[in-house]
């Protein structure tokens, strides 16, 4: 009979109603008037001006880790708010970290994000037979199977079930999908509604289970996402539904491929720089005082490099890396360890340059071919990959010059890597020398990330 229970979460339109679910779908309620508008808070508008001065893809990063780390039940949208402000706090605290939003605080939380990612398997990709894109824990749902119009995942036990359907044009419509999940059964109970033109989510419980569903109308029909498991899993299973939630693109076909636009920077002001800065072509390391390291294949055939916009000298090159003379600008350098060879695949941070002097921390995984997966954004070529010790395990050897963008946004992607012993040995021959162990943290490697530029 439980069986049979569970099965009809996604025959008679699975909805859920756990909280985390309800901060997804519903709209804020408007608040009762005040009699006395509420002094600022300095505190928050320090942290909305920090966080609203990163790029949008590092926004949402750092909103997808506080999902992870169990701290934020709500969309990630890129955009601060009370529920942000809290669980950026709430993170701080049971982390014990001194900051809220400087460089070293934003890389802990991508890199307990991704920890926490990669613990569950959580991979984001296309679903052919639905047309749409979702992130899964493979690792939870190892059975797949075809359904028609879409495919269907269950763990092992058959507790959780996820599901993409699609619908061709004409075949169905969003009211008659919405009053056929929403139509009252005995057995369970709908906990939310809501239909919009273009989109509908429902949610709902039964006596045993959970469940979510969402479809969206398109050109190409109907394309939903339905989601079902047992109460007794909400504990552990309730923020992977959040993010599976936030992971699905039910038309990536129609999303809009223009580059997200990046915001100053409220870091520390670089010194004045002789021509305006431009966005990063490539990220360096600073390896030595006045030392930056970087990809060769990164910066290509670039013969005037810059950082802050001042000019670097190429002091080394060889085929995969270069090492620039930065002068007295940029960072006075980390003295990066080295992951030793032969090391099992590392779970780890991309720390790349954004616009100024800002950095990009993003969840990667690199694989034993040399090849790292990870979400980056234009100018990480360059970028140093450093694993859950702060050892230095390689960096990103270039960044395609027309990466394929979903809503704005480059999805998770393969890349080449120098690795750390090829690093090694060309630090060796200019003169650099690296610590034997761990001897800077990702922290401190953060503080010597530098955008690099090429003149025309």
């Amino acid at each position: 009979m439980a069986r049979r229970v569970r099965a009809g979460w996604l025959t008679g339109g699975i909805v859920l109603g756990l909280c985390p679910m309800a901060a997804l779908a519903q709209a804020p309620k408007p608040a009762a008037p005040a009699a006395k508008a509420a002094a600022p808070d300095p505190a928050f508008e320090a942290a909305k001006a920090a966080f609203e001065a990163l790029s949008e893809a590092e926004r949402r990063t750092l909103q997808d880790a506080l999902v992870w780390t169990g701290d934020l039940n709500s969309v990630v949208t890129g955009t601060f708010g009370k529920r942000t402000y809290d669980a950026l706090t709430a993170y701080r605290v049971r982390s014990g970290g001194s900051g809220l939003l400087d460089a070293p605080a934003r890389v802990a939380l991508a890199k307990a994000g991704a920890a926490a990612r990669a613990q569950a398997g959580f991979v984001v990709k296309p679903d052919p037979a639905s047309g749409t894109v979702l992130g899964l824990p493979e690792r939870l749902l190892p059975k797949r199977s075809p359904i028609p119009g879409g495919t269907r995942w269950q763990s092992p036990d058959g507790r959780i079930t996820v599901e993409t359907k699609s619908l061709p044009p004409g075949e169905s419509s969003l009211e008659a999908v919405f009053a056929r999940l929403t139509a009252p059964t005995p057995e369970r109970r709908v906990t939310y509604k809501l239909q919009r033109p273009d989109f509908l989510v429902v949610t709902a419980e039964t006596a045993t289970g959970k469940s979510y569903i969402r479809y969206a109308a398109g050109a190409a029909g109907l394309r939903g996402l339905t989601l079902g498991y047992d109460k007794g899993l909400a504990d552990s299973f309730d923020r992977l539904v959040i993010a599976i939630a936030n992971s699905f693109v039910p038309f990536p076909e129609a999303a809009p491929t223009v580059p997200v636009a990046r915001a100053a920077p409220v870091s520390p002001p670089a010194p004045p720089s002789a021509a305006p800065q431009a966005a990063p072509t490539a990220t360096g390391l600073a390896v030595a005082p006045g030392r930056v390291l970087t990809s060769a294949a990164a910066l290509g055939d670039c013969a005037s490099p810059r950082i802050d916009g001042r000019p670097a000298r190429i002091a080394a090159r060889d085929a995969a890396l270069i090492l620039l003379d930065a002068g007295e600008v940029g960072k006075t350098g980390a003295s990066p360890a080295l992951r030793p060879e032969g090391a099992a695949p590392v779970e780890g941070l991309v720390l790349s340059a954004g616009g100024g002097a800002s950095v990009t921390a993003a969840p990667g995984l690199l694989a034993a071919d040399g090849r790292i997966t990870a979400p980056l954004q234009p100018g990480a070529g360059g970028a140093p990959i450093v694993d859950e010790a702060g050892l230095l395990a390689g960096l990103v050897a270039a960044y395609p010059h027309a990466p394929r963008m979903v809503a704005g946004v480059v999805p998770p992607a393969r890349y080449g890597t120098v690795p750390a012993r090829q690093i090694g040995a060309f630090l060796a021959a200019a003169g650099v020398t690296t610590p034997a162990a761990a001897g800077a943290t990702a922290g401190r490697l953060a503080g010597g990330i530098v955008g690099i530029t090429c003149q025309p």
